[in-house]
């Protein structure tokens, strides 16, 4: 006797575009039982007597079934195909239900922000003149290195990294920033984050202190938090970190983070004293530096300031620097320098946390790097930045009718305008959003109390008649004379 065809299977397929008769005919069973409509041990009919039924081919069921028993929703004996008894979920989970599911107790240190744009507005901090970005010279490297990549290229490379592009980047490093290293201590990273995320996981434990700086890098006390680190925030003063000896008693911190060539967001550099002190304290306390050279490359007046992590002998700092200011930010590759004693240490973890891609990226900038065009890029770009802060803080004289104090120094992409104490910096940056600016109030910098209201402006990505209209929104929202 032939099982009766239940109802749900009778009707009738309609051709539709972007979808089979074979796939509705999977998906109206497989909704079936996962709905419970198709009981457990429920008997189906057999592939001949469905087809002309449906009036679909035999194949068109047959191919359904095999699919449907692969995936253990039927089970076919001599006798035919029945529905698998499966645990369906005794109540139907909603929305409401899983956004009350437990979560990770570390989520709750995460403060909602801002929705983060593209880039695209001005005044954004951090991102660089899109642009003027070579695209037909970097269109080229890529296609050089595509038209010569052998399929090996296209599996896994090394987890530290391309190996030219390390050495690349250590004759590099060695002349420009004055860091002591060889291509060995080099790892590749997927930008400063990846590498924070690195070093937050392999220098440290749940519990430690960790340092950062107070106002500093949110990514940096971000990584930390996740690390499940006390994460401590250490002041600033007009050179930089400026520690107090309670810091070491009460809180030894097993990382400290600092941007010593140019605080962001403050712009304050580190003095040679107050570096090599901080040097001499690490290593007393076996604390391990992360020094976040994060524009480097962008000094406008005098020679750059030289890393920290070269002033002296097997100085106990990670180097951190990537290309997303020089280059582009969605290229995202950074990098790391370790101590040459912690490489062979790492070397097993990093192994097994890396798998070595973004190959042909990595070729890719290396022979950008090789070829000149690098090196051109950046020589534009230190004279455009150079130009576009002047232009940034005569209008903002300008629009203020009085002299105004600017924290950033002379390098970078950004710079600092304080505001008074009774301002409320966030509402400002909300209004301005609103506008189409997108500066970033200084007191979200702040790990504690929100000591000083400001604004950071970034003009790297700005034209000057961009910087003209948007000090002229601000001298609005500020009631300043000009």
């Amino acid at each position: 006797m032939k099982p009766e065809i239940p109802d749900l299977l009778l009707a009738p397929l309609i051709p539709a575009a972007g979808t089979t008769l074979q796939q509705q005919l999977y998906r109206r069973i497989k909704q079936g039982i996962l709905q419970g409509q198709l009981a457990a041990g429920t008997m189906l009919p057999s592939t001949r007597q469905l087809a002309p039924e449906l009036k679909v081919s035999r194949n068109t069921v047959l191919n359904v079934w095999t699919q449907l028993q692969a995936e253990g929703y039927l089970m076919s004996d001599r006798q035919g195909s029945r529905i698998s008894p499966l645990a369906l979920p005794a109540v139907q989970t909603d929305d409401d239900t899983l956004a009350s599911w437990p979560l990770a107790k570390r989520i709750d240190l995460f403060h909602h922000s801002r929705e983060m744009d593209s880039g695209a507005l001005p005044l954004r901090p951090g991102i660089p003149a899109l642009t003027h970005f070579p695209l037909a010279a970097w269109r080229r490297t890529l296609n050089q290195i595509l038209s010569h990549t052998p399929p090996q290229l296209l599996g896994y490379g090394d987890p530290f990294g391309d190996p030219e592009l390390r050495d690349v980047l250590a004759q590099q490093l060695r002349l420009t920033r004055g860091v002591r290293c060889d291509a060995g201590q080099i790892v590749i990273t997927e930008g400063v984050q990846q590498a924070l995320t690195l070093c937050v996981a392999l220098l440290s434990n749940p519990g430690d202190h960790g340092w950062i700086e107070e106002p500093g890098y949110r990514g940096a006390k971000a990584a930390l938090q996740a690390g499940e680190l006390n994460v401590v925030p250490i002041p600033i003063d007009q050179q930089g970190l400026a520690p107090e000896p309670i810091h070491w008693e009460r809180t030894p911190p097993r990382l400290i983070y600092t941007t010593p060539t140019h605080q962001y967001p403050t712009g304050a550099v580190m003095s040679a004293a107050r570096r090599l002190a901080l040097i001499a304290a690490a290593q007393q306390h076996q604390a391990w530096i992360i020094e976040d050279d994060y524009d480097g490359d962008f000094h406008y007046h005098g020679e750059p300031v030289m890393a920290m992590q070269g002033m002296t002998d097997n100085a106990p700092v990670i180097y951190l620097g990537s290309f997303s200011k020089t280059l582009f930010p969605a290229l995202r590759i950074g990098f790391m320098v370790l101590p040459a004693p912690l490489v062979s240490r790492l070397r097993p973890a990093l192994h097994q946390l890396l798998r070595g891609g973004n190959r042909l990226e990595q070729q890719a900038l290396t022979h950008f790097i090789l070829s000149g065009d690098y090196r051109r890029h950046l020589g534009k770009m230190r004279r455009l930045y150079r130009q576009r802060q002047a232009w940034l803080r005569t209008e903002l004289q300008r629009a203020a009718g009085q002299s105004i104090p600017l924290l950033g120094g002379n390098s970078g992409m950004h710079l600092v305008l304080p505001l008074d104490p009774h301002r409320d910096d966030v509402a400002i940056t909300r209004k301005l959003l609103q506008a189409g600016y997108a500066p970033t109030a200084l007191s979200t910098f702040y790990l504690q109390e929100r000591v000083q209201q400001g604004l950071v402006i970034g003009y790297g990505n700005c034209s000057d008649t961009q910087i003209t209209a948007a000090t002229r929104q601000l001298s609005r929202l500020l009631s300043w004379p000009g």
